[in-house]
């Protein structure tokens, strides 16, 4: 009996021991995956902290980029109205348009302005020049504008309110070959001033300069509005 007492206190010993170790054994592993767990957590979260930085970034660059691209293309789409506009001196190919007025005696009978040189004759060349292309004009260093006027002014002739008197020169940037032919075709301007001794010469250059217009170009009653369906209609 007393080896059997013993004996159980033996196994009862081991059992103790053994439910020591695994609960020991089980603690362990526990606090190694907590602690791994842990550790790729703070892994994650660091990787996350970084490309959230990152992004960030590339967020205010890409802001800087469209700040950037924004102030080019409006300063260029700025430059191109302006130089549309004719608010730039330009200059390039295109012909030269000298006009005087008539040297002929007046016949008797005949009314004396015809031999002269009026606005409308200036028109007529004006727009076969537009008609044939011309990307800029003067007239005695005006530049014409849609703004512009050519009128009568006693003696003179008016255009953008400043006077000038003859000889009339037109710079004209353009074709050449177009242009000096819109002047000299057949039945065309030319031709008509020469019935009356008008003086009109046409050289071609491959500078032709143009001033920049220099009056006023704000519009007081002209407001901006969105396009009406019935004029995409008509």
């Amino acid at each position: 009996m007393k080896r059997i007492r013993q004996g159980r206190w033996s196994i009862a010993c081991v059992c103790l021991v053994l439910g020591f170790m695994l609960a020991v054994q089980l603690r362990t592993t526990q606090d190694m995956k907590s602690s791994v767990s842990y550790q790729r957590i703070e892994e994650i979260s660091d990787r996350l902290l970084t490309t959230e930085q990152e992004r960030d970034s590339l967020k205010e660059e890409l802001e800087s980029l469209r700040r950037q691209n924004a102030a080019q293309a409006e300063g260029d789409i700025s430059e191109d109205i302006r130089l549309r506009a004719g608010l730039t001196p330009v200059e390039g190919e295109g012909i030269v348009v000298k006009l005087e007025d008539s040297n002929s005696p007046t016949k008797a009978g005949e009314n004396p302005n015809l031999y002269l040189i009026h606005d409308d004759d200036l028109l007529k060349v004006i727009n076969e020049l537009k008609a044939a292309g011309a990307e800029a004009i003067s007239i005695n260093g005006q530049r014409l504008i849609g703004m512009s006027e050519i009128r009568c002014a006693g003696p003179t002739l008016s255009v953008n309110n400043v006077r000038s008197a003859p000889p009339y020169e037109i710079h004209a940037i353009g074709d050449s070959k177009n242009l000096e032919n819109a002047i000299k075709m057949r039945g065309g301007v030319a031709e008509t001033l020469k019935v009356w001794g008008i003086q009109l010469e046409v050289s071609v250059s491959k500078d032709v300069y143009v001033p920049a217009y220099k009056g006023a170009v704000h519009p007081v009653f002209a407001k901006e509005t969105e396009e009406r369906k019935e004029a995409e209609d008509k």
